[in-house]
């Protein structure tokens, strides 16, 4: 059954031209990045403190807990050891051969281009983007990950903030335009690695004016019905296969 569907996955990429992927967590969980909402993911593990991730994680906290922030931000959102696994490969392949137009992600740890995607609109930001709230002035993430408590600018000692989307933030509404134009053209949408509960990232996949949609993820989610394929097995086995 499995193979059957990879042959037909394999088959819309040798025939589209201009294909799309939107994914999710679920993406970096085979580089031992935990996803957010499954058994083994940050909000379950995290479920016993004072406050919860989405607390923690929201921009009310950030200003008025700075230093919790970044105590809980450092540990749980920060892999500095992650590597790129299959699935990022096999996209950065697909782009090098013309396939892939585009990768729309939700993660913000910057796996896709250090895996040798170019074209990576990234939803909610990104760890390797850091600001001083003060000045402006951009700081790495190894300046994050080195300083003693709160980060603070290198320049005027303002406090950086990571440039990631917190709760109660709204998103970048160029990145989220471009997301959109680019699922609206695309021939093939691949969808893997998220819930699709998240909004309204949730929501680019109503854009899609395709063909043939693909969904990619290990559990059932609540919009499968609008995807003609279904695979439920881990994203880089399949997408590493479909490439060969």
């Amino acid at each position: 059954m499995l193979e059957d569907k990879l042959i037909k996955l394999k088959g819309l990429i040798e025939r589209s031209e201009h294909i799309v992927f939107f994914g999710g967590a679920g993406v970096s969980t085979e580089s031992q990045i935990p996803d957010f909402r499954s058994a083994d993911g940050l909000y379950v593990k995290s479920s016993n403190r004072t406050f919860s991730p989405e607390t923690i994680l929201s921009h009310s906290f950030f200003m008025s807990h700075t230093s919790e922030f970044y105590a809980f931000y450092k540990s749980n959102m920060i892999y500095e050891a992650a590597k790129p696994n299959a699935a990022h490969l096999a996209l950065a392949e697909l782009e090098v051969r013309g396939k892939l137009k585009a990768v729309i992600t939700q993660n913000i740890d910057g796996l896709h281009q250090m895996a040798g995607s170019k074209n990576v609109l990234e939803l909610h930001g990104s760890i390797h983007k850091n600001k001083c709230m003060s000045c402006g002035k951009a700081h790495s993430l190894e300046h994050i990950i080195h300083s003693e408590d709160v980060p603070k600018c290198i320049e005027c000692g303002g406090i950086v903030k990571p440039e990631v989307v917190l709760y109660e933030e709204n998103l970048d509404m160029s990145v989220l335009d471009r997301a959109v134009k680019a699922i609206a053209s695309a021939d093939l949408l691949i969808v893997g690695g998220t819930s699709l509960v998240v909004y309204p990232a949730a929501g680019l996949i109503d854009y899609f004016r395709g063909t043939s949609m693909v969904l990619i993820n290990k559990d059932t989610t609540p919009q499968d019905h609008k995807a003609g394929l279904h695979i439920h097995a881990p994203i880089g086995e399949v997408l590493s296969k479909c490439i060969e």
